[in-house]
């Protein structure tokens, strides 16, 4: 069992910048970050596999960067140039492989952290 912590949340205006951080119990070689805002579907932002490859949605790629620490069990998401439309419940989850945003794939979530984004 993987246990999944993340911090960093808060509220910024548009434009601003947050990093938000997830500490993994454990190595597992896929880590990614998904969100939900209210009245949507859970939808994945950006993915790392084996602290390597990466992957973004296209809502977010040139804005968020995905990284690893060297250990690979600390997941960090910067959120650059940030926009209303990215307000929302943000989850580090975790699985075995990283082949697309299906949140079926992935086994571990942790418990959240809430971003708001003001206009």
């Amino acid at each position: 069992q993987v246990e999944l912590v993340e911090s960093g949340g808060g509220s910024v205006e548009t434009g601003g910048s947050l990093r938000l951080s997830c500490a993994a119990s454990e190595y597992i070689s896929c880590l990614a970050w998904f969100r939900q805002a209210p009245g949507k579907e859970r939808e994945g932002v950006a993915s790392i596999d084996s602290g390597v490859r990466t992957s973004y949605a296209d809502s977010v790629k040139g804005r968020f960067t995905i990284s690893t620490d060297n250990t690979k069990k600390i997941l960090y998401l910067q959120m650059n140039s940030l926009k209303p439309e990215d307000s929302a419940m943000y989850y580090c989850v975790a699985g075995t492989y990283c082949a697309s945003f299906r949140t079926s794939e992935y086994d571990y979530w942790g418990q959240g952290v809430q971003v708001t984004v003001s206009s």
